[in-house]
């Protein structure tokens, strides 16, 4: 008996330190996206001159609240020319939150492989941002501060002095509805340290806007996601007739479309 009991003991000892081992989680997480859009929209401007887009992107998380990932779209030469048709982004910084207040700040930088502008001398698309932000629930608010060009507005394309100092000041809700559908809405301003230096053909010179969106998004067991968005951005006066960087054509990148997606989360 006393032997039986002994091994009874034993046995739920090492039960007991097996159970605490597999409650151990490891601190790192590493998480992969793919989806595909009908239209790719960044902050109320067409990227893709109202054609779908693919992209897919990896991300990594610590518990300490530290971040970092890649992620990728294919872009229209239209807009970004003379390069592979292709938009890279990487970001990392630090979240954190006390209750149901939550903060972030990070860096978030965009390249174009190849892309360079038609002026001479030509100029790069590449920008670099510094963000912080704040959440309450479902509510969050964040500004992005350019440390380059925005995007390739500089005295060699166009405008009266260089761009740094850009800013984009966003605002976003995330309302859970039923049924893991949820509900967005977002509104943000740009502003563009800088201006055309001869106006267009509109008489605009300024490119400064606001931008507005509204969607549904669905998630489904094994990842899979789709949603539905309306986005728009105002001042068509100066982005109404955008015209191609590689033909005669134009095109109104702010103007308001219906976008759907559908990806997976891995």
């Amino acid at each position: 008996m006393k032997k039986l009991a002994y091994v009874l003991m034993l046995t739920g000892m090492v039960s007991a330190s097996g159970v605490v081992m597999a409650a151990e989680t490891s601190p790192h997480t590493f998480t992969s996206n793919i989806g595909l859009v009908s239209d790719y929209y960044f902050r109320g401007l067409t990227q893709s001159w109202h054609k779908p887009a693919i992209q897919g992107g990896a991300d990594y998380t610590h518990s300490s609240g530290l971040y970092a990932g890649v992620w990728g779209s294919s872009v229209s030469g239209n807009e970004y020319p003379n390069g592979s048709s292709l938009e890279l982004d990487y970001y990392g910084g630090y979240n954190g939150s006390i209750g149901d207040v939550g903060w972030t700040v990070g860096g978030y930088g965009y390249y174009y492989p190849g892309a360079k502008t038609n002026t001479t001398p030509s100029e790069k698309y590449n920008t670099f941002e510094l963000n912080a932000g704040a959440s309450y629930k479902w509510v969050s608010v964040k500004y992005s501060h350019t440390l380059t060009d925005w995007f390739g507005a500089n005295t060699n394309t166009g405008f009266d002095g260089g761009t740094k100092g850009s800013g984009y000041l966003e605002a976003n809700v995330s309302v859970p509805l039923m049924d893991d559908l949820s509900l967005g809405l977002h509104v943000g301003h740009t502003n563009v340290a800088g201006k055309l230096a001869a106006p267009l053909a509109s008489g605009a010179t300024d490119p400064d806007y606001t931008d507005y969106k509204i969607g549904v998004t669905k998630t489904f067991n094994g990842g899979w996601n789709v949603g539905l968005a309306y986005a728009k951005s105002n001042n068509g006066k100066y982005w109404d007739n955008t015209a191609s960087a590689v033909s005669a054509d134009t095109e109104d990148l702010g103007a308001g479309r219906f976008i759907l997606s559908a990806g997976r989360s891995f």
